[in-house]
């Protein structure tokens, strides 16, 4: 019986819901086809993005969604995209797949994308190839309420108000695909460049997004700091809001991703290690990060996470399509219980991709529309949104078939939320054992019970063939006890228990 505490009276900190953030990059399948389908599609559509599709994300409450990148941001020229739609310039997608852009989603239709969903904007910003002038702009063109060139060119192709830009990235990946910049070159670049991000509205200034490591880099993490906060003011700390963390899991390493649905136990803890590393990234990378801004005013964005596998058979190699399994809805259980611990430090995270890439939530093919297992996980774990952290601990053991690839055996966070209801999420990543949870509450006596269960067989995934497979599922397991709740969370699951 593992011993579960959990004090009610003890908040850490604050869960934002952005930790909850999608990502969608002009990559393969993901905005064309995927979440827009143009206006004159024969798929439902509102001012063509799919309504299938947006109503299935409002369902998991998306908080913040980043657009148009990724790598694809740091050659995105914004003017392309905008004014009537024949005359937009087309492009070549020199990153992903080679094909032809349109350029027919820009600007207007993200911000009307958001606009259905209800969602916060986060843009990222051309560093890469662009010019200041060229992200001043952009800038001003979204933001500027009244007279001004690039306000007038707004008003002229369709839209008079000012739009809201609620997170902004200068840049991305500079330390590669973005210029392969020197950590310290990057500090200087991002001051000089962040200076013309301007709030014109002044009551809902721009969060500013600096570019981060890759991974392990913390040289770059500790020189990019060093650079921002030298010669400024301790209240401007280092003139960003967020310091982005990519990292990806790869089961077998960047040469060597292995399927995404043919893979065996060994593969299985493999995977599940290196999901697990992502705490001892935002640990260190925090560590770093507290040397600069000791008060945390600067949230760590992990704005690229999720599984990366070898593309499905068949598809473009460019398009980075992968199908999504129990496997997947582990490694998102995990990650989101990892952000939430962390949530003093991690502001913003955004799984990549949100449709028909890498991790996605939602995969389509023409008119059909599937939720991937992760999708489900999501829409568990939604409740945690903007709750606060409660001080939890829970016996674990080590589990694996490989020294090198033992793993806890279970993860799991706390929060309550603004009704006082209390969340727990679990997951149980051992792939042959249940385990019985004996958890005893502080400071709350637990009047009614509801939970939910994500649970199948290791390779379990949705088809277009067989959408329901794997679902969120009424949990019956949990009853009262005298000091709290105890159930037994069965192997290969993710949990979601809801206590009033």
């Amino acid at each position: 019986m593992a011993k579960f505490v959990i004090n009610a009276e003890r908040k850490l900190s604050h869960i934002n819901k952005e930790l909850q953030g999608h990502f969608s990059e002009h990559l393969g399948r993901c905005i064309y086809e995927g979440l827009y389908v143009g206006e004159n599609s024969e798929i439902p559509n509102v001012n063509g993005m799919r309504t299938d599709v947006v109503e299935a994300l409002k369902q998991i409450r998306i908080p913040v969604l980043r657009w148009p990148g990724g790598c694809f941001a740091d050659e995105y020229h914004w003017k392309d995209g905008i004014g009537p739609k024949e005359g937009r310039k087309k492009i070549v997608n020199t990153h992903w797949g080679g094909v032809v852009e349109d350029n027919s989603f820009g600007t207007h239709e993200f911000f009307e994308l958001c606009r259905q969903l209800g969602c916060e904007t986060y843009i990222n910003g051309n560093m890469g190839s662009g010019t200041v002038q060229e992200m001043s702009e952009w800038v001003e063109y979204m933001t500027f309420e009244g007279v001004s060139p690039m306000a007038d060119l707004r008003t002229k192709n369709g839209h008079k108000e000012a739009w809201t830009v609620d997170y902004f990235g200068v840049g991305n990946e500079n330390w590669g695909c973005g210029g392969n910049m020197n950590p310290d070159f990057y500090g200087n670049m991002y001051r000089r460049y962040q200076t013309y991000v301007r709030n014109y509205a002044g009551n809902k200034p721009i969060k500013k997004i600096a570019c981060g490591a890759n991974v392990d880099d913390y040289e770059w993490t500790e020189e990019v700091m060093k650079t921002t906060f030298r010669r400024n003011e301790p209240g401007q700390h280092g003139f960003m809001d967020g310091l982005s963390l990519h990292y990806y899991t790869h089961p077998g390493g960047w040469l060597n991703k292995g399927s995404a649905t043919e893979f065996d136990e060994k593969k299985w803890y493999q995977t599940m290690k290196k999901t697990w590393y992502m705490d001892e990234l935002i640990t260190r990378h925090g560590a770093i990060m507290d040397k600069y801004d000791p008060k945390k005013e600067v949230g760590m964005i992990v704005d690229e996470w999720g599984t990366w596998y070898e593309v499905e058979p068949g598809t473009n190699p460019g398009f980075l399509y992968q199908q999504n399994t129990m496997r997947d809805a582990l490694v998102a259980g995990i990650n989101l219980n990892i952000f939430n611990k962390h949530s003093d430090r991690v502001k913003m995270a955004n799984i990549a991709q949100m449709i028909n890439v890498l991790q996605a939530v939602i995969l389509t093919e023409g008119s059909k529309m599937i939720k991937t297992p992760t999708y489900h996980v999501f829409d568990m774990y939604k409740y945690h949104q903007d709750a606060d952290l409660l001080d939890s601990t829970l016996e674990t053991e080590t589990v694996g078939l490989e020294e090198e690839n033992m793993v806890p055996n279970l993860s799991e966070s706390v929060s309550v939320d603004t009704d006082g209801v209390m969340h727990i999420t679990m997951t149980n990543l051992d792939l042959e054992h249940a385990y019985p949870i004996e958890t005893t509450i502080l400071g709350k006596k637990v009047e009614s019970i509801e939970a939910q269960i994500v649970t199948q067989e290791m390779h379990a995934k949705n088809t277009f063939d067989d959408p329901e497979n794997v679902v969120v599922q009424s949990f019956e397991g949990v009853e009262k006890v005298h000091a709290g709740i105890k159930f037994t969370i069965p192997a290969c699951s993710v949990l979601h228990i809801a206590l009033k």
